[in-house]
């Protein structure tokens, strides 16, 4: 029996095959980087995860993500080559020994890879960090470790009568440092950067593309082919993150399409304070009509145009780090969403910034 199709058939065909395609594209240029810290019932809270807790989040990722080393994520991105759905990278800041008491066990059940962002100078030196000799044996075992400068400093303070170009020459020869101190441990050098506390400028970020290095930040979102390799976001998964109901939204998050902010430096003066921020997005899947856009957990106001939305900050920006996050769902895949987050760094009278 021959069938026919009308020519309107066919060309719905047509579009709903060039939209399967479009998601899928989108799907599978996409990670979520996961950010841990302690894996302990003994240390603060707010960068803590009980040892219980971090198991079920690594058997929820076993059974519904595909969990790829933080190296070969970054690559696959840069060259736009394609990533499996759900993929999800797991990183740790701060080489804390009770990663490897409790966490590298249960990450070695699965044969999960992932990194953690060391301080080289405390290495050793503190009762609470990992030894050299315990990071080789990690690293025979598949951990990988990465920058996260000498000595965990603030890299937005500036010393008394430090002007920009001397400021930039000491947070770089500090990072420079700490890299040539890996590699000489552990024979490798990534130039990976997770910066201490999260916090960067515009002129650190570009210093970092300059020499060839890939960023990694604090604030939430997922990352694609079109993210900005000198900041990418993490999403914390430990403190008041660490509910794994809430985490799983995050974990299947689709990175935001942004080609164009209006914040370029998310260094804050005081005339800034309760900025005005215009973001383009222009894609097709991302549902901007029902946008939601959150500061400091309330609510705030936005404007949605064909391919940006805007919002501004009513109320004056805190001193140290703050964050605005925005999320609207895909119209193709169910139950996903779009995450933006910028976040804002906002010296004290001194010119300092607290833990």
């Amino acid at each position: 029996m021959t069938t026919w199709f009308s020519p309107g058939k066919i060309l719905g065909f047509v579009l709903g095959c060039v939209c399967f395609a479009t998601v899928a594209q989108e799907n599978t240029d996409n990670a979520v980087i996961l950010l841990y810290h302690h894996v302990s019932d003994e240390t603060p809270k707010s960068t803590s995860i009980s040892p219980d807790l971090f198991a079920e989040h690594m058997a929820y990722l076993d059974k519904h993500h595909h969990v790829m080393p933080l190296q070969e994520a970054i690559k696959k991105l840069q060259q736009k080559q394609p990533l499996p759905d759900k993929t999800v990278v797991i990183t740790f800041d701060d080489g804390y020994v009770n990663i490897l008491e409790n966490g590298h066990p249960i990450l070695k059940r699965y044969n999960f890879p992932y990194t953690i962002f060391i301080n080289p100078d405390v290495i050793g030196t503190q009762k609470n960090q990992l030894t050299w000799q315990q990071v080789k044996m990690m690293q025979q075992e598949g951990v990988t470790f990465a920058n996260h400068t000498l000595d965990h400093l603030h890299l937005l303070n500036r010393q008394a009568g430090e002007d920009k170009d001397d400021w930039l020459d000491r947070v770089w020869t500090n990072i420079e440092q700490a890299e040539q101190a890996i590699e000489a441990k552990t024979d490798t050098s990534f130039k990976f950067l997770a910066y201490p506390f999260g916090e960067y400028n515009q002129t650190l970020a570009e210093k970092l593309a300059d020499e060839g290095y890939v960023g990694f930040a604090q604030y939430s979102g997922a990352i694609s082919s079109i993210s900005d390799f000198t900041t990418l976001p993490r999403f914390p998964a430990a403190g008041n993150y660490a509910r794994l109901e809430t985490l799983k939204t995050k974990l299947n998050s689709l990175a935001m399409p942004v080609t164009k902010s209006s914040i370029k430096n998310p260094e804050i003066k005081d005339k800034q304070r309760k900025p005005q921020v215009t973001v383009t997005v222009p894609a097709d899947d991302v549902a901007l009509n029902q946008l939601n856009c959150f500061f400091q957990g309330e609510i705030i106001a936005h404007q949605v145009q064909q391919q940006s939305f805007e919002y501004t900050v009513e109320q004056a920006l805190p001193v140290g780090r703050s964050r605005v996050n925005c999320t609207a769902p895909s119209k193709q895949s169910k139950g996903r969403y779009y995450w933006y987050s910028q976040p804002f760094f906002v010296a004290d009278e001194k010119g300092r910034y607290p833990d």
